[in-house]
Parts: C-alpha cells; sequence; structure tokens
C-alpha cells in the first residue's frame, strides 16, 4: 500500500548542548494546546486508519479479541468495616465494578466507574478505607491524566459528603483514623497541565468537613524540603506517619512521626537517597522496614524508634541470593522470592523464623498473600503466560490452600507451553527469556514472532496470563519476552548495569535475544515485530535505529524517544537515575544523543514498518516524543514500509484504559503487525 503522509513543517529551532548546536526541526508539536498540533494528530489519525481499514482482517481479530474477553473477571476479596469488598467485571465493561456484601448477604454494586462518564474514559485509581470503613476515599482519573480528583462517601449510604478534592498527582491516600487523610501533590503548573514540568512534591493533611484550601501543608513546601515524589503512609495502627520523599524514580529518604503526641518531630531514619528502604510492619515501637540498603536483593530489618537508624538495624530475614519482595497479612511475612523470574514464596513470623514454603500451582507468577494484621485468611493469585489469573484462599495459621475462583474462559491453556531459555548478550551475559506458543509448533524460522521487552526502572517482567497474547499465539504467533538488565529481576546490580551510559547493555540485551530466536529457527527477520511501551518505547526505537534490517516490523507504545529533553516535561527530570541528563555533562549529553530515536533517524535508510502508538492525554511520558519520531521517520523512510502513528483521544499512558478501546488497539496492532509480515489472510484462517 501507498501511504501518502500528512505534510509535517519543520520550525528553525536550534538548541546548543556544550557547544554542540542541534537542529530540532519539530518542536512546535511539543505544545499540546495548539491548534497547529491538534490539527497535525486529525491528519495523522485519518492517515492511520485510512491504511488499517484496507486490511482484511482487522475486523475478525477485533471480534476474537472481544469473545475471548468476554468471560468474567473476579478480584481478590477485602474487609473493611462490616463488608467484604471485591471488583468484578462482567467480561467487556470498560472499567471493573466494586462490589460489596455483608457476612451471608447478598453481592450489591458499591461503585460503578462505567457511570462516571458516557465513554468509559474516566477510571477508578486508588481506593481508601477509613480505620471503621464506615469512610472511603477513592480517586479518578479522566482522560487517562495522571491529574486525581479524590471523592470522600459515607460507605453506608454511599453518599458524597463534602467537594471533591482536585489537582492531586502521584499520591496515596491514607487515612489517620476516621478524621481525614494524607495526600501528595503539586501546585499546578503554569502552562499545559499535560506537558509542564512538575517536580515540587508536597504532602498535604485533609480534615475531613474543611476544604481543601485549608488542607495543612505537612512536608515538601520549602527549598530544603524539595522532592520530586513524596509519599505519606500511616500505619495500620494509626500511631505512625511515614514519609518517604525521593528525588528520582530509584532510592528514598525515610521519616517517621508519632501521631499519638502532637507536638512530635519528625524523626530521620535515612537522611539520603541510596537505598529503597520503607516500612512494612509495627508492633508499638518496633518498626520492620524492607531495604535495599547494603543488600541489593533486599532484606527485612527491625529496629526500635527510639533508635531508628542503620547502626541500629537487626536482620529480620536476611538477604539471600534471589530478589524479595514481601507481603504481610495476619500476623505473618511473605517473602515472595524471584527465582529467574519466577515466583517463590516462604512464610515467616515477626522474629524471623520460617513457618513454611508455600506449595504454589505451578511455574509463573504468585501475587497477594496481603492483609490486616488479625484477617484469619489471605488471598493469592496465580497466573502464567498460558493460564488465566486464578485466586486462593489461604489460611496462614493452617497453611491449608483452597482455590477460590477460576475464570470460565474460551481458551486451553493446555495446548500451549512455555518454556524458559538463557541465552548470552554481547558482553557475555547470560540473559532469560520465556518462550510461549502452541504445542507442536514447527521451528522453520517462518513463525511470526513479537518480541516484547522494557528493561528499565527496576521493574521486572514475570509471566502474566494476557488475552491479547493468546489471540496472536492462536494465529500461530510466538511471544518472547526477556528479563534485560535495567529491569529488577536479579536485583539492584541487575538494575544499575542497565542505566545511564550502561544503557546500551539494555538495547545490546535485546537484540541478542532476536539473535536468538533466529539461530534456533523460532522466526527470521521477516517475520519478528519488536515491541515495547514507555521504556520499552525508547528501547525498541533505539534498536529500530541502531539495527534497522532486525524485524520487519516495530511496535513502539507511549515511548520515551527524545532522550535530549525528557526531562523538561512533567515529571521527566525524575528519570535521571535510569537515564541521565543531557545536561549532567559533556559525555552524558553525546551518550544520550548517540542513542536517542529522535536524533538518530538518518535518511536513505530502509526502516522497518512501524506503528507508534500513545495517547493525546499521556501525562506521563508526553505524546510529543511519539509525535516527533513519527515526523522524523515519515520524512526519513526509504522504501514502501509503512511508518504510521496511531493517537488514542482522552486516553493516557495506559492505566484505566476503556476495554473497548484496548481491543481496538490490539486488533490494529496484530492486524498491521501480520500484514506487513506478508500476510494477505489470517495464518490460522
Amino acid at each position: 500500500m501507498q501511504v501518502k503522509y500528512p505534510v509535517t513543517k519543520k520550525v528553525d529551532t536550534v538548541e546548543s548542548y556544550f557547544g554542540t548546536a542541534l537542529k530540532d526541526p519539530y518542536r512546535w508539536l511539543e505544545d499540546d494546546r495548539s491548534k497547529e498540533t491538534e490539527a497535525w494528530v486529525k491528519a495523522q489519525n485519518v492517515c492511520t486508519s485510512n491504511y488499517l481499514k484496507q486490511i482484511p482482517y482487522i475486523d475478525y481479530l477485533k471480534k476474537r479479541l472481544s469473545k475471548l474477553w468476554n468471560y468474567e473477571k473476579v478480584g481478590a476479596p477485602f474487609t473493611e468495616g462490616n463488608y467484604t469488598y471485591f471488583f468484578k467485571n462482567d467480561g467487556l465493561q470498560n472499567q471493573n465494578v466494586v462490589y460489596r456484601k455483608k457476612e451471608n448477604g447478598e453481592d450489591e454494586v458499591f461503585l460503578n466507574p462505567n457511570t462516571f462518564s458516557e465513554k468509559g474514559t474516566t477510571s477508578l485509581d486508588t481506593l481508601s478505607f477509613s480505620k471503621d470503613g464506615s469512610l472511603l476515599a477513592y480517586s479518578i482519573s479522566e482522560g487517562g491524566s495522571d491529574w486525581r480528583k479524590v471523592i470522600v462517601l459515607n460507605t453506608e449510604t454511599k453518599e458524597q459528603i463534602e467537594d471533591a478534592l482536585i489537582d492531586i498527582k502521584f499520591s496515596q491516600i491514607s487515612w489517620y483514623k476516621n478524621e481525614g487523610f494524607y495526600y501528595s501533590s503539586y501546585d499546578k503548573p503554569n502552562g499545559s497541565e499535560l506537558s509542564a514540568k512538575t517536580d515540587q512534591h508536597k504532602v498535604f493533611y485533609h480534615k475531613l468537613g474543611t476544604p481543601q484550601k485549608e488542607d495543612c501543608l505537612i512536608y515538601g513546601g520549602n527549598p530544603e524540603e524539595k522532592h520530586r515524589y513524596i509519599y505519606a503512609h500511616v500505619t495500620e495502627d494509626h500511631r505512625y506517619l511515614i514519609l518517604t520523599p525521593r528525588i528520582s524514580t530509584s532510592g528514598n529518604k525515610l521519616f517517621i512521626k508519632d501521631l499519638s503526641a502532637k507536638t512530635s518531630p519528625l524523626i530521620t531514619i535515612l537522611n539520603h537517597t541510596d537505598s529503597d528502604s520503607y516500612i512494612i510492619e509495627n508492633e508499638g515501637s518496633k518498626l520492620f522496614i524492607v531495604t535495599n540498603l547494603n543488600a541489593p536483593n533486599k532484606k527485612i530489618v527491625s529496629v526500635d524508634v527510639s533508635n531508628p537508624t542503620p547502626e541500629h538495624w537487626v536482620d529480620v530475614i536476611p538477604e539471600t541470593e534471589f530478589v524479595l519482595s514481601p507481603s504481610k497479612g495476619g500476623g505473618y511475612f511473605f517473602a515472595n522470592y524471584m527465582v529467574d523470574a519466577i515466583s517463590k514464596v516462604k512464610q515467616f513470623d515477626y522474629q524471623g523464623n520460617l513457618i513454611k514454603e508455600i506449595d504454589l500451582p505451578g511455574l509463573g507468577t504468585a501475587s497477594g498473600f496481603s492483609g490486616k494484621k488479625e484477617d484469619d485468611i489471605l488471598y493469592y493469585a496465580f497466573t502464567n503466560y498460558n493460564t488465566p489469573s486464578n485466586i486462593y484462599e489461604f489460611n496462614p495459621k493452617t497453611g491449608e490452600t483452597v482455590l477460590y475462583w477460576k475464570p470460565e474462559i474460551d481458551f486451553n491453556s493446555d495446548a500451549y507451553e512455555s518454556n524458559q531459555v538463557f541465552y548470552t548478550s554481547k558482553d557475555g551475559t547470560k540473559i532469560p527469556m520465556i518462550i510461549t506458543h502452541k504445542k507442536g509448533l514447527k521451528l522453520d524460522g517462518k513463525n511470526p514472532t513479537i518480541l516484547y521487552g522494557y528493561g528499565g526502572f527496576n521493574i521486572s517482567l514475570t509471566p502474566a496470563f494476557s488475552i491479547a497474547n493468546v489471540v496472536w499465539m492462536e494465529q500461530g504467533g510466538i511471544l518472547a519476552i526477556p528479563n534485560l538488565r535495567g529491569g529488577g529481576e536479579y536485583g539492584r546490580k541487575w538494575h544499575d548495569a542497565g542505566i545511564k551510559m550502561k544503557k546500551q547493555n539494555v538495547f545490546d540485551d535485546f537484540m541478542a535475544a532476536a539473535e536468538y530466536l533466529f539461530k534456533e529457527n523460532y522466526t527470521a527477520s521477516n517475520y519478528l515485530a519488536l515491541r515495547g511501551g514507555s521504556n520499552g518505547g525508547l528501547l525498541v526505537g533505539a534498536v529500530m535505529t541502531q539495527r534497522p534490517h532486525l524485524a520487519k516490523v516495530v511496535l513502539p507504545a507511549v515511548g520515551v524517544l527524545d532522550m535530549l529533553r525528557y526531562h523538561t516535561f512533567t515529571a521527566g527530570a525524575g528519570w535521571a537515575y535510569d537515564y541521565g541528563t543531557a545536561e549532567d555533562s559533556k559525555d552524558m549529553f553525546e551518550y544520550l544523543k548517540a542513542y536517542s530515536p529522535v536524533h538518530n533517524v538518518k535518511s536513505g535508510v530502509t526502516y522497518p514498518a512501524t506503528l507508534i502508538t500513545t495517547g493525546d492525554h499521556d501525562d506521563r511520558v508526553v505524546p510529543a516524543h511519539s509525535f516527533k519520531f513519527a515526523a522524523e521517520l515519515q520524512s526519513k523512510q526509504t522504501g514502501s514500509n509503512p511508518t504510521l502513528i496511531r493517537i488514542e483521544t482522552d486516553a493516557g499512558h495506559g492505566a484505566g484504559t476503556p476495554v473497548n478501546k484496548t481491543i481496538e488497539q490490539y486488533a490494529d496492532i496484530f492486524g498491521f503487525t501480520l500484514f506487513n509480515m506478508g500476510f494477505e489472510e489470517l495464518p490460522n484462517d
């Protein structure tokens, strides 16, 4: 298909970095409020829509996705006050609904986010109940934005009891008894609230029944207290307030305040950001802290609040060779270890004595094992790439596990298999990868394959089921997911091996994964698609500009693609731990410039067929990244491979996206991918 792209004007913007002048011809697309940008978005969407309409099987993919998606989904129950609450989705509801019931009572709808907006684009974010469960504060996102409103309800009557709080961003909601709650936010920026920089977080206390303008500033109001993120949390016994100020997405300070004494000072536990440390539990004045300070794979320590600094810490659950992600409930700790990205869970008491290792249903990802100290029953979910998430009921005192809920889904997991392999990256590092596909797949080098990666921010890709991936695999598709450096699968050292001037390691790991798939005859370049979102969008953007012929299709979603300016938008400066910034030093500037996708698109090169996806309300990774990358590709692409951008309206970075929009997006992505791999009909039609 021949594509006639909209004309994207160029401007004469030039910026100088350490004496190097760089042109930025599409800088004008950063203005998300301008009529010109709005017109460009509409023209690009028309162009992309016209292309996708010509792919004969997108409608079939949409119907198949809708059919498979249409099964009841239930979340683990939790008790607040006199009610047990749980999330449920009948199948194709755009947003999950909150239900509740009294003991031996009937289920009733408590909160239905599908009624919040006509198009289903207003989503429920955080639920926080007061101490006795009689009050609920919940936050909502409109159009996918990170800015939130907070609404307070009387849970018995379901009536709103005061005006909504507004302009809240990156916040927990943590109640103090039934009196009020703590939250965090920024001053509303000058200019666009979707792209202007926000970098001084503040913690407030809202006393119930008072106007928001009278909320008490707790921390973050002066230059000495300036941090990009500050989270406030009240302990379960409502005795202490915990603050965790951060300069970036890695590392935090740790402060505590005794709420039982009004004039108590803010006590410093950690006054530096060299570790990720938080209080998971307390027994009176005895604190339990999860930390990676001098323990890259994390451990749990205890200390008394009277002398809480690290020299007084005592190991409760020591560091092991595996990364620890603990939870607590029923008066126990549950140590969830990642063993090559697979869950292994052990139960400990508060003295650090091993109670038992939990017998999980298989190899995959277990999550949950959390609740209040007095809970007699806890719940956990288990999933992997070919097993839908089942929920299990667990008795922490007897160790008994019972299946609580299993989805009724039109999918035979026995027909698919997942295998973990290890391959060698460019510098000799062993990288794990899980490859999932239909059983009996012929390894002839012609299987359509999606290689999906992330590799950043200490985030781990662990096995999880996805309806979208099922539809891909039904068509004979392979899903390959490597655990790249920059992630958290092997602790802090693994993370730090993929940051700043080691970021190229992440790209090398990903390219080596593709080479492994070729060598083992799973697929070949003509049948390979690279896919990633956010930091993963950067990953695939960097790889496609470094190795244009590695894959046939590239799918960058909500990507960080302009590495010289990412830190100037919204909270982007907080990502500097992973990336560094172009202002840090000449060397850091040169390093970023060398892989920044926007700055490495070259004329005369044949790039893969590319479908960039973003949302016009994405204020995490602003859509200007994707806009500028699309403009560069469209102006410089050689050959007939399409370079398109699909811009979802009233959508943000991904969380809370309505189900109908998600289904449409996957149908377009898979249709575009298969069509550009040369399939005029679906492989398994």
